[in-house]
């Protein structure tokens, strides 16, 4: 790694997919049981340098999809739920009850809906065994009980996400866009956004509120409490094995955190993604859109906007090593719609730039927030085009580069690298997004397998990529390397890929190598990995499916079905991955990285590439 000059090697794993181990399995994985440790271990003993986890946040009933969670409250599905038998707050028979009843024992795939209701089962228990514990006067309850108030006092977001917790069973569990408009419901929709006249009323509502459902926000801290408990004790362990963790600041906002922060989002619009070319028709993420006009208090101080984006990096910096940016337009130039357009795809379609939209007659609501003039617009482009914004002036960065530079304060006020900050900027990177990165000095994400070989300035092809970026072969959101050179087999592409590759790793006789890589799946996808490592990026990246030879996708983008987000690291995942490997049907690493140091003429290491290709047992080259 050090020889190809690659910094950091992280295994992206998010908390669902964790494996179970045998006896112990509830439908759906979490880091923090045995089955993360041993995955770590492993990935440790791989060479990897860190662990990618996705976003963290509570979940609903019927939606898993991590990137709709709360931004602050943690899922109660990553419980460990052993380690709260072994603690005394959870009985033996209970879990063993819950284990009996999981209908994918294999763990293969999470069984939500069972693990959803299996933590919320096991929760109960555990909070009447606090309060028994705790009424009694038993001295690790009331330390717990001490931890709880303190962090109930201190985290404004829990007050509010345990307070919706109970708004949603005072109104038959629905939504709160649901609620009734009128009484007490009318009331309760704007708790925490009260109009003006109205927040006498809000508050008398609230406190009553806290009063009726006490037990169900002390649960609810409770569980949040334990979450902690259960996260720092994971990241120690993990520091201890040389691993760093990376959290996932996801765009979005959760149904909760959409009515908790009310006053914070700009009404009528939503956030997505625009049309690109991997995209053509973009994604309506029908995500909430920060208002702008609260970034900055009235004497140009941090206002509410920047203190929120202070508070939850605030928090996840001292909870992780590092963070994984999700499509941080959403940070600096959002793609918005209009709310109100019943055609999803007609209003993303047709939307535009937060801030680089001052005079559209389609949406003349966007003008006040325009950072660019006129004349700073190419006209012949489409809104979306990088290009639409063809020059900005220096106080023109500072106002697009607020939300990213408050961050990056956070990144220094917590000892964090700024290279252990991943922007997640895919093909779409408007000019105003560029140039705050680069303030920053940020690298992007290099997406391999979406390159378009008949470009060479594609930003996807791995020459392309920079000192400071990640590179990848895939993420969660693609098809895996191993379903991509299937379907690449016989076919024009594959042998467009092949004659790439062999050209990057095979300089003196590009020939041979890639008429064995076309004929072969497998040496196909081991070189396309290898690729990654013969570029500048310092930073690599490997989806846990890729690892492991899977070739069953994690998430299709807007597809609903029961298969999205639910794909796991198989429970005999070792056994698996050291059966594969020796056949090349799982990503063997000393292969890969034997083929990518013999690309390299310029480093002389012939007795490193023997011990890896002797570790490998299996060889890409012909």
């Amino acid at each position: 790694m050090r020889l190809l000059g690659k910094t950091d090697f992280l295994l992206a794993v998010h908390d669902a997919s964790f494996p179970g181990v045998e006896d112990e399995d509830i439908g759906r994985g979490t880091p923090y049981g045995q089955g993360g440790h041993e995955l770590a271990l492993f990935a440790r003993s791989l060479g990897f340098t860190g662990l990618q986890l996705g976003p963290q946040g509570q979940t609903s009933s019927v939606n898993p999809s991590p990137y709709d969670g709360t931004l602050f409250s943690r899922s109660i599905l990553s419980l460990e739920l052993k380690t709260l038998v072994d603690q005394g707050l959870l009985s033996r028979s209970t879990w063993e009850t819950l284990l009996a009843d999981n209908s994918l024992s294999g763990g293969r795939r999470v069984s939500y809906a069972h693990a959803f209701d299996a933590c919320s089962t096991a929760l109960d228990e555990v909070y009447d065994h606090f309060i028994s514990a705790r009424n009694n006067g038993d001295s690790a309850a009331l330390s717990l009980d001490k931890e709880i108030k303190n962090l109930w006092s201190s985290a404004r977001w829990l007050r509010d996400d345990a307070l919706y917790e109970a708004l949603t069973r005072e109104h038959g569990n629905l939504p709160w866009r649901q609620w009734p408009h009128e009484g007490e419901a009318a009331l309760d929709r704007v708790l925490c956004a009260p109009p003006a006249g109205m927040e006498t009323l809000c508050a008398l509502r609230r406190q009553a509120l806290e009063m009726k459902y006490a037990r169900i926000l002390e649960r609810y801290s409770l569980a949040q409490q334990l979450l902690l408990g259960q996260h720092l004790a994971f990241r120690e362990r993990m520091q201890a094995m040389g691993l760093k963790i990376y959290g996932d600041v996801q765009v979005g906002f959760s149904l909760c955190d959409a009515w908790s922060l009310q006053k914070l989002l700009l009404g009528n619009y939503f956030m997505g993604a625009p049309p690109s070319r991997t995209n053509v028709e973009g994604q309506p993420w029908s995500y909430q859109v920060l208002n702008p006009s609260l970034y900055l208090d009235a004497e140009g101080k941090p206002g509410p906007v920047l203190d929120l984006i202070a508070e939850r990096l605030g928090k996840m910096l001292f909870e992780f090593d590092g963070l994984r940016l999700d499509h941080p337009h959403g940070l600096v130039c959002p793609w918005v719609y209009r709310s109100d357009d019943p055609d999803q795809y007609h209003a993303v379609q047709n939307g535009a730039r937060l801030f680089s939209s001052p005079d559209l007659a389609d949406h003349p609501g966007l003008a006040s927030h325009a950072i660019v003039r006129p004349e700073q617009l190419n006209r012949d482009r489409p809104r979306y085009a990088d290009d639409w914004v063809h020059d900005i002036a220096a106080e023109q960065e500072e106002q697009y580069a607020l939300i990213m530079d408050a961050l990056m304060e956070q990144v220094l006020a917590n000892g964090r690298r700024k290279e252990d900050i991943l922007c997640e900027v895919l093909s779409t990177e408007p000019l105003p997004l560029r140039i705050v990165r680069l303030r920053h000095g940020l690298g992007r994400f290099r997406v391999t397998q979406k390159a378009d070989l008949d470009n060479p300035g594609d930003v996807y092809r791995s020459e392309n990529a920079q000192p400071e970026d990640w590179i990848m072969v895939g993420n969660h959101d693609t098809p895996t390397i191993w379903s991509l050179v299937h379907a690449w087999y016989g076919k024009k592409d594959g042998m467009k890929q092949a004659l790439y590759l062999a050209r990057r790793l095979n300089q003196a006789d590009p020939d041979t190598l890639a008429a064995a890589l076309a004929t072969d799946p497998r040496r196909l996808a081991h070189a396309k990995v290898a690729d990654l490592f013969v570029s500048q990026a310092r930073h690599v990246m490997i989806f846990f499916a890729d690892l492991f030879g899977l070739e069953e996708n994690y998430n299709v983008p807007g597809a609903l079905n029961e298969d999205n987000w639910t794909l796991r690291v198989p429970a005999d995942f070792s056994r698996r991955y050291e059966d594969g490997r020796k056949r090349g049907d799982a990503l063997n690493l000393h292969a890969v990285l034997a083929l990518a140091l013999r690309a390299r003429p310029d480093i002389e290491c012939p007795e490193l590439i023997a011990r890896l290709d002797a570790e490998a047992g299996w060889t890409v080259n012909p």
